[in-house]
């Protein structure tokens, strides 16, 4: 599957469709607060622009932010220039699937909601391995 495929909205015949989730739906909406996704749309709608591919929709801890600050991607402090209150444990935020892939490697990745996580992430992460963390899953 081509990139391409994965763009926000695909023009198929003049008609545009909704981006796909990583179990084929839809893609759920992650978080209106903090507003996330790549585009601040609430969603982990992607592009070819997204070169980080914010893609998967992740619920932190504080084990997680602590993880990801000291692999220099510091999250959970305050940033008013860029309008970020920072993150806490509890919020759902897009996360770059290539962060939540070396996350799982060290045994530090957080949860996933697998209908807000956009099929891109698949390029990145193992839907097998997302889903053990899935909290969306019956």
């Amino acid at each position: 599957m081509m990139w391409s495929d994965f763009m926000a909205y695909q023009n198929t015949g003049g008609r545009r469709r909704p981006q796909r989730n990583v179990l084929g739906g839809e893609l759920a909406t992650c978080s209106a607060n903090p507003v996330t996704g790549f585009f601040r749309d609430g969603c982990c709608n992607t592009s070819a622009d997204d070169v980080g591919s914010h893609t998967v929709c992740a619920v932190m801890t504080a084990e997680f932010l602590a993880f990801s600050k000291a692999r220099g991607n510091d999250l959970s402090t305050p940033r008013p220039e860029y309008d970020f209150a920072g993150l806490k444990p509890g919020d759902r935020w897009c996360l770059c699937a290539p962060r939540w892939q070396e996350a799982f490697i060290a045994g530090q990745a957080p949860k996933v909601v697998l209908a807000a996580t956009h099929e891109g992430a698949l390029e990145h992460a193992a839907l097998g391995d997302l889903k053990k963390f899935a909290i969306d899953l019956n």
